[in-house]
């Protein structure tokens, strides 16, 4: 696996966008790659959740890793109604998605766009979760690692899967029912030791195992 640093500046809204970007290594599989966006948690960093990010380059995507928070942003609010004072935070979130994901088409032009792969953890998986209600036909698939305040699309497209920490509960309405699931195709998978802080390269061996594994069972399905 190669990384690169790439930094986008989005000249509409005045913000550049640092990504790590992660692809296959030099003289690996010739075939066609697929665009894979991936969101860190609030308060992360881009460059911290590089199994993840290897977990998919084995898959045939190249991955976008963005940094969304920059050292100029006002903090996200803790109090209040969450998901009103918090909209803005992810919508800021899908604006850098939706510029990444061209410059994504300008810098590979043989890069599937219409298999766009969303990942996110915590509030980076909320984004993403919000970016699939507003534009469903731009993401193929959604994978939220423990996102807990925005709520899972109950549709057919895009197929989700939520991974499930062991210690945090989402909030009511945010996770599809059984039979809902059963509708749509959404895989929900309970992690039985892996807590939400650790869902990301500082979790142990095991636990990284045991996300990786889910991931790749979805994308292969």
């Amino acid at each position: 696996m190669v990384r690169e640093r790439w930094m986008l500046f989005d000249a509409a809204r005045q913000r550049t966008i640092p990504v790590m970007l992660y692809l296959p290594a030099r003289g690996s599989s010739k075939q066609q790659l697929k665009p894979a966006i991936l969101s860190h948690g609030y308060g992360g960093r881009n460059t911290k959740y590089g199994f993840v990010a290897q977990t998919l380059v084995a898959q045939g995507y190249v991955v976008a890793s963005i940094q969304h928070e920059l050292p100029t942003d006002a903090p996200m609010p803790t109090v209040g109604n969450v998901r009103q004072v918090r909209q803005p935070f992810w919508e800021r979130d899908v604006q850098n998605m939706l510029f990444v994901r061209q410059a994504l088409a300008r810098k590979f032009p043989g890069v599937e766009l219409n298999e766009l792969l969303l990942v996110g953890h915590s509030k980076g998986g909320d984004s993403a979760m919000l970016f699939a209600e507003e534009h469903p036909a731009l993401a193929a698939r959604v994978i939220s690692l423990d996102n807990c305040r925005m709520p899972l699309p109950r549709a057919a497209r895009p197929r989700v899967l939520s991974l499930r920490s062991s210690d945090q509960v989402a909030d009511p309405g945010v996770l599809p029912t059984p039979a809902e699931q059963a509708e749509f195709g959404t895989m929900l998978v309970q992690l039985k030791n892996t807590v939400h802080n650790d869902m990301w390269d500082g979790a142990t061996k095991a636990e990284k195992q045991e996300m990786s594994a889910a991931i790749s069972r979805f994308l292969t399905k």
